[in-house]
């Protein structure tokens, strides 16, 4: 149980009681260096988007991590540490090295109990592990990378907490410097949150061209035509094929206004941002990977689409046919079976879902089966994060043989798309969503991505329709669309 402080009042308080207790954590460690210094405390909070805006006019490292239908929100700016490992083993290397890290950090809580607050990673993993190109879009991202911010706002159901860290060799003069941090950014949230009462989030008037796309239309057809009679000849049940959009406007494209469209129009996904020299990989996305609270962990099956209709009575109709789909259910079945297959030998239990349900988002509408069950002690989210990516709702079934077709004939890096992203905290639970619904967004360019099961019955026209859909979550939240997007 979380032990609640009164909340003080400014900004100014805030970080002076902030201050006060890295300052103290800082005195108790003098003579052994601690890898950080980190301390929680109860706050007013600001707006969570307004706290990213802020920190992208400040020019500042930030990530948001955002769930409007349960009121949880992270905002982290700065980095204390991270860890950016490379490869396969990037799951394992990030647990060894945060855990490793917590062992020698000087943590003060004060009996914060909330998994959301105290020093806690945020980030991703990566789809592949692979190192991008100097000239790729993922550049400024890396292969993955977990950070533990200087500044954590966490707005959870028990109430605002700011986590404040200050990695190693810390000093009075960094603890002041967080200080004055913490002052102008929660300043200028609060100056520019908009009303309660007033718009959210605002109209866009930003057309947005197509610049370029992988694979072209033309490309995607014969591709679909040659993933799905490979798995029509029985070499592989499921291969999921990607596209890329490069987009352009003429004028600024506004992320935190972006950022709150998005999160206006799908309050049950999880909007996320995440900035690094001058790009915004944003997005919001319905699939989480896995989430874990002590022994128990929850994940989903998300496979088999539709679009939505122009009123109630259409999308029951769309809904009642997606789930008579004969080849949404083998894509969705495919997922299920994997997912319990690759669970079943660690879970102490495993409860599935008996029959698949309909989860309705903005523009599309998705066959989802819950899975949820219990771990042995020592499993932790990134382990099981590891055993479980790709599902086959991003990658395919079997999953090396998908992958390699992926790979020959894609065309582009994913980075961090249909990757894993999230958070860790530090008593070992979180949660780790795919990223999807998503685009890289540099001042007046956009790279979005999104991606379609092939099964052997799949028509390559309809798998393009899909995907169109599947982007215009991002689309809308940035601009107008170009004709044909």
């Amino acid at each position: 149980m979380t032990t609640m402080h009164p909340v003080t009042r400014s900004p100014e308080d805030e970080a002076t009681r902030l201050g006060e207790r890295l300052a103290t954590r800082l005195e108790a460690t003098a003579g052994s260096p601690a890898t950080f210094l980190s301390a929680t405390i109860p706050v007013a909070g600001p707006d969570p988007i307004a706290l990213v805006a802020a920190a992208l006019e400040a020019d500042h490292e930030v990530a948001l991590w955002l769930r409007p239908s349960e009121g949880l929100a992270l905002v982290g700016v700065g980095r204390a540490w991270a860890v950016e490992a490379a490869g396969p083993g990037r799951f394992a290397e990030a647990e060894h090295a945060w855990r490793a890290a917590l062992a020698e950090a000087a943590v003060d809580r004060d009996g914060v109990a909330e998994a959301m607050a105290g020093p806690v990673l945020l980030g991703a993993l990566g789809f592949s592990g692979r190192v991008p190109g100097p000239d790729d879009p993922w550049a400024p991202f890396g292969p993955s990378s977990l950070v533990l911010p200087e500044l954590l706002l966490a707005v959870t159901a028990a109430g605002a907490f700011l986590t404040g860290a200050v990695g190693a060799p810390a000093s009075p003069a960094a603890i002041r410097a967080m200080e004055r941090r913490w002052e102008r950014l929660a300043t200028r949230a609060k100056a520019i949150t908009p009303n309660p009462g007033g718009m959210v989030a605002m109209p866009v008037y930003a057309p947005l061209a197509v610049e370029g796309e992988q694979p072209s239309h033309e490309h995607w057809r014969r591709l679909v035509g040659m993933f799905s009679g490979a798995v029509g000849r029985g070499r592989i049940d499921k291969v999921v094929l990607a596209r890329r959009v490069d987009l352009r406007s003429r004028v600024e494209l506004d992320v935190p206004n972006a950022l709150r469209r998005l999160a206006a129009a799908a309050p049950e996904s999880t909007t996320y941002a995440f900035r690094r020299d001058g790009r915004t990989f944003l997005g919001a996305t319905p699939e989480r990977l896995v989430r874990t609270q002590g022994r128990a962990f929850r994940t989903v099956a998300v496979a088999g689409t539709i679009g939505r209709g122009l009123d109630a009575a259409e999308d029951a109709r769309l809904a009642r046919a997606l789930l008579e789909s004969d080849k949404d259910h083998e894509e969705h079945a495919i997922v299920v079976a994997s997912i319990v297959e690759q669970l079943r030998d660690v879970a102490d239990a495993l409860e599935v879902a008996p029959e698949p349900g309909v989860m309705t988002l903005r523009f599309v509408q998705h066959l989802v089966t819950e899975i949820s069950g219990t771990l042995p002690e020592g499993r932790g989210l990134l382990a099981l994060g590891e055993r479980l990516h790709p599902t086959p709702a991003v990658g395919g079934e079997p999953r090396d043989a998908a992958l390699a077709m992926v790979d020959e004939h894609e065309g582009f890096d994913r980075g961090w798309y249909a990757g894993p992203i999230g958070w860790l905290g530090a008593d070992g639970d979180g949660e780790l969503c795919v990223a999807l619904r998503c685009g890289i967004v540099e001042r007046t360019r956009a790279t979005l991505f999104a991606g379609c099961g092939i099964v052997a019955d799949s028509d390559p026209d309809l798998e393009w329709e899909e995907s169109r859909i599947k982007l215009r979550a991002v689309v809308s939240a940035l601009g107008l669309p170009a004709d044909g997007q």
